[in-house]
């Protein structure tokens, strides 16, 4: 399957990458610079313990051996203060990039509309989130300190041996002809390799998160084992991945081992015969073999960069894709700031998820819902109920026609404004870690206990509420585990309550409350919230019954539209459903 992040030029993925270094721009400039200077202080070194050797210890000069070795101890000082720099500039721009990359990508998923979501799996974010980031970080830092060290200290080491004697420097410069040469021809095949394996932590990390959230489902069924096989599937397929493209890299080592131990066998023999002819001499002999030492190593270091590089190569592409992703559901031009009441119309409104003509689940919608009314939907399973209320917050754009709240088109009116006046309590109910009055305030962040207590009493959900030994200072644990299904649809209720929407949409939210509760929040409604839209989802005919109108969707489309009553006599599906649900009614249901 091709990689969608493949449609990005490395010119892309540079500049999308590049952009996000913003102020640690100084440290990502001092930290070569600072590497370049350690780099120069180290190829003084051998010149200067050549000089020492030459012209102090041959001669017996220790005039010049001391001078010569307070300048060295200098230069050994300065080598390690840039060194030091060095490190400390590339952590902070390394540290820093990694941080914005993570911001980034963060403040731009909050920004994808639910289209965008669709594109991407949960363990795939966070993959791109972590261990992406964590590899440009690496990369970023070795970039920066050892591309730049590596390449300076070769030519710098080139110019100081070819001064010394160009002859015996030859040997250098066959030496990295080959080294380069094998570098590349080996670095072109690891990267695919890395890319694949990069691929696989979306089904490792989803393997693991689908397990660890849903562990008391394992644990009843007793399927610890076949979990435990599959987790060591997707560990395994990684592991297969990581040997073979190591495989590969191990090549690396012998061959630069070899090529080190192969100069420095031929520095010595050529170099021996030079010193016997004079024309070389014991200290430029010195200087050679470490500048040649410094030359291999270096080579080594790339080496090492283009492994890092191609193993952060996908990364860079994944990060990319996300940054680069352009949200579908955009902001009006002109966008409208108010929202005049609750009403909803929906004029011919078809709806596609791939936005195209033809393959709509919603067709031929037309529906006039006014100010203050309460209706209910009901529809089979796959009749696009959810899709169609999904509709009027804007959370996905029609496909054809229009949906207006309080009279004006919703693509017109500014996101915000739109979803603050419509409050959309999802079918899946999610609870975040903290108390339960952070949880509810996340409907209104300036409301007052009061406020808060009374957003549950109508929910009913100050009962339960009152029974625990903290009572709003309870703390919910991540996804509210330690709450009820029941507990945790009451309290996304008083939730959406609290933001005093216009219209309020209950998405299946009753499911998991007995009928009785389902009956006293509805109560509620009528007598607290008697102007407030409200658009009721359920399986349950007796929650919407009492609506002022009813909707039954049937494919899609709208199979009817009427009271209790009307659609008992005149809509078969709606009488079947009600029929059905009645030979049944002998069975209590409690909230769990």
């Amino acid at each position: 399957m091709e990689r969608s992040y493949e449609r990005f030029t490395p010119f892309e993925i540079i500049t999308t990458l590049g952009a996000e270094i913003k102020e640690f721009w100084f440290d990502s400039v001092m930290t070569p610079v600072s590497m370049i200077l350690e780099v120069v202080m180290e190829m003084i070194i051998p010149f200067l313990m050549a000089s020492i050797i030459d012209k102090g210890v041959t001669p017996g000069n220790m005039a010049h051996i001391r001078n010569t070795g307070i300048i060295m101890i200098i230069v050994a000082v300065l080598g390690l203060l840039f060194g030091v720099m060095g490190a400390h500039f590339g952590a902070k721009a390394s540290a820093g990039l990694a941080r914005n990359l993570r911001n980034t990508m963060f403040e731009k998923i909050q920004s994808y509309s639910f289209p965008n979501l669709d594109k991407y799996s949960t363990p795939g974010l966070v993959t791109r989130l972590t261990t992406d980031v964590t590899n440009i970080q690496n990369a970023y830092q070795m970039i920066l300190r050892m591309f730049m060290r590596a390449p300076s200290s070769i030519i710098i080491a080139m110019v100081m041996a070819f001064s010394i004697n160009a002859r015996l420097s030859m040997i250098y410069l066959a030496a990295v002809i080959f080294l380069a040469v094998f570098i590349y021809f080996l670095m072109g095949r690891v990267t695919d390799r890395f890319a694949e394996v990069f691929l696989k932590y979306d089904d490792l990390n989803e393997s693991v998160q689908e397990n660890v959230s849903g562990i008391r489902v394992v644990k009843a069924f007793v399927r610890e084992e076949y979990e435990k096989k599959k987790f060591f599937t997707a560990a395994e397929n990684i592991y297969r991945m990581f040997v073979r493209a190591e495989k590969m890299i191990i090549l690396n080592m012998p061959v630069m081992q070899f090529t080190v131990y192969s100069c420095i066998l031929l520095l010595s023999w050529f170099g021996a015969h030079f010193i016997v002819n004079s024309e070389l001499t014991t200290g430029e002999l010195m200087s050679l073999l470490a500048y040649c030492m410094n030359i291999l190593m270096s080579l080594m270091m790339l080496s090492m960069i283009f492994v890092m590089v191609s193993m952060s190569a996908a990364s860079a592409g994944r990060i990319t894709e996300v940054i680069r992703e352009t949200p579908v559901i955009r902001e009006p031009e002109d966008p409208v700031y108010e929202v005049k009441d609750g009403s909803v119309v929906f004029e011919n409104v078809s709806f596609s998820y791939y936005g195209k003509e033809g393959d709509n689940i919603l067709s031929d919608i037309d529906l006039d819902i006014r100010d203050g009314e309460t209706i209910g939907v009901i529809g089979g399973t796959g009749s696009s109920k959810t899709s169609l209320i999904n509709l009027i917050s804007r959370l996905y754009d029609v496909t054809g026609g229009s949906v207006k709240v309080g009279g004006v088109d919703v693509r017109s009116i500014d996101i915000k404004t739109l979803r603050k006046n419509v409050a959309h309590v999802l079918q899946k109910n999610e609870l975040f870690s903290g108390t339960i009055l952070e949880n509810l305030r996340w409907g209104n962040e300036n409301a007052t206990e009061e406020e808060c207590a009374e957003a549950c009493r109508i929910a009913c959900a100050a009962e339960f509420i009152g029974k625990l030994k903290n009572g709003y200072e309870t703390y919910i644990e991540q996804g509210g585990t330690n709450l009820s299904g029941g507990q945790k649809q009451r309290l996304c209720i008083a939730r959406a309550i609290l933001g005093k929407p216009k219209i309020l949409i209950l998405d299946d939210s009753t499911s998991a409350c007995d009928t009785a509760t389902d009956s006293a929040i509805r109560q509620g409604f009528r007598n607290s919230l008697p102007g407030m839209t409200k658009i009721i989802i359920a399986q349950r005919i007796s929650s919407v019954m009492d609506a002022d109108r009813i909707v039954v969707l049937e494919e899609g489309r709208i199979s009817g539209v009427g009271t209790h009553e009307e659609l008992m006599k005149n809509n078969e599906i709606y009488r079947d459903v009600y029929e059905s649900q009645q030979s049944g009614a002998g069975l209590s249901d409690f909230d769990d």
